[in-house]
């Protein structure tokens, strides 16, 4: 049976648990990034939650749940992005970066897999 409230799936737990992490983490980036690399690893980490939200009030139709999940994807990709530079700057140690990649990466097939089964949701 398909899960009613978005934030009952492991998706939306996973995804809202990395972002919490990288918030945390992104905290002690310099301050001349605040308005860079701090903001955008943010907002694309909480997109995926916020458009998963959006996803499930457009289940009824599926070629726009569909849409928002790519939504979803692209967004993580991003945050995959932001924390190849944050390591690459040296902001954060490989140990969290390794940890995060790994998370941000289950998200994605976590995705992908919605994508391919909607009607599974």
């Amino acid at each position: 049976m398909a899960v009613r409230d978005f934030k009952e799936t492991t998706l939306y737990k996973k995804a809202f648990d990395l972002a919490m992490q990288i918030f945390q983490l992104s905290k002690q980036f310099p301050t001349e990034e605040k308005f860079s690399l701090t903001d955008q690893i943010r907002r694309s980490s909480r997109s995926v939650c916020a458009n998963l939200a959006e996803a499930y009030r457009k289940k009824i139709y599926p070629a726009h749940f569909v849409s928002k999940l790519t939504d979803c994807d692209a967004e993580n990709s991003e945050t995959g992005v932001w924390l190849d530079f944050a390591f690459a700057s040296k902001y954060i140690n490989e140990t969290d970066y390794k940890l995060l990649i790994e998370k941000n990466t289950e998200v994605g097939k976590m995705i992908h897999h919605m994508i391919n089964n909607p009607e599974k949701y």
